[in-house]
């Protein structure tokens, strides 16, 4: 999987292109389209052939879903299984003449997976059933709607598609942090009757995993933003723009882009189902660097 870091900025900038990588990664994703699209006419052992090479090339994708839920009692190999199984049919299901991109409509489908995944086997405090019921149906939901839509669908997207209220909606969405518990205190497998607990082996994170995995995750989210908007987030988190050097380009004020900035990340945890931060619950210091990031600096 390919890791993109930040460019810091400069005193003097290209605007007129775009780098290397976003290149790169455009004309992979016309490709995989491509060989979907063949699929489609292909005789049956053709189409299989050329599923397989489409899922193949993004297997990535899959890999940085399975590691967001590693750690919530299921082994990492079985849930990279998971993830790879989403992908798989994400790639059967996908519709190319409708012209929406595969990573659009493959995220949300192996979020789905993932999360039903969890929901049929890891849950030690079940929901009610009509949260159950209503996560379902919200699962075959969002892999219509991405289609029709060509981003992930928000929480009043499937609102109104399946005619249930939003904070029902919103509640099933929070249903899938009912997970297996496991104590911090708890002996590791490797002590060897040193005393270690769970606790005493915990690292510190490694702020360019996290960004990288959140990328993908958020690739198909930030193609749904306004031009302007899909801007401000490109030079402030891609480029390493300042607000001030923003507004600066754009003739509007530092004030306007935190604003805008403040807007933009709340539209975008809704479109992957995060909650927004409130006065009482602000993001850790694990939250993605580019959801929770709106620092003038």
């Amino acid at each position: 999987m390919t890791t993109l870091t930040s460019a810091r900025p400069t005193r003097e900038r290209d605007h007129s292109t775009a780098p290397a990588r976003y290149v790169d990664r455009r004309e992979h994703d016309e490709r995989t389209n491509a060989l979907l699209r063949a699929a489609a006419r292909a005789t049956a052992g053709e189409r299989r052939r050329l599923i397989h090479e489409a899922v193949t090339a993004n297997l990535g994708i899959a890999d940085a879903i399975a590691r967001r839920y590693q750690g919530r009692g299921v082994d990492a190999d079985e849930l990279r299984q998971v993830a790879y199984l989403g992908l798989v049919a994400a790639a059967q299901r996908f519709d190319a003449e409708r012209g929406h991109d595969f990573v659009s409509f493959a995220v949300p489908t192996i979020l789905g997976e993932v999360k039903r995944y969890f929901r049929d086997h890891v849950w030690t405090v079940r929901p009610p059933r009509r949260v159950q019921e209503l996560r379902s149906a919200m699962t075959a939901a969002s892999d219509r709607l991405c289609q029709e839509l060509g981003s992930v669908p928000s929480a009043d997207d499937l609102a109104d598609h399946l005619g249930a209220d939003p904070v029902e909606i919103r509640e099933a969405e929070r249903s899938a942090d009912y997970y297996t518990a496991m104590s911090l205190d708890q002996p590791t497998a490797a002590a060897h009757g040193e005393g270690l607990t769970i606790t005493d082996t915990l690292g510190t994170s490694e702020p360019g995993f996290d960004h990288a995995e959140a990328l993908v995750v958020l690739r198909s989210a930030c193609r749904a933003l306004p031009r302007r908007d899909a801007h401000i987030v490109y030079r402030r988190f891609f480029c390493g723009w300042t607000q001030q050097e923003i507004g600066a380009e754009l003739g509007i004020t530092q004030m306007q882009i935190s604003r805008l900035l403040t807007r933009i990340l709340r539209d975008l945890r809704q479109a992957i189902g995060e909650p927004t931060p409130t006065d009482a619950c602000r993001p850790s210091a694990r939250s993605s660097p580019v959801v929770a990031g709106t620092s003038s600096t």
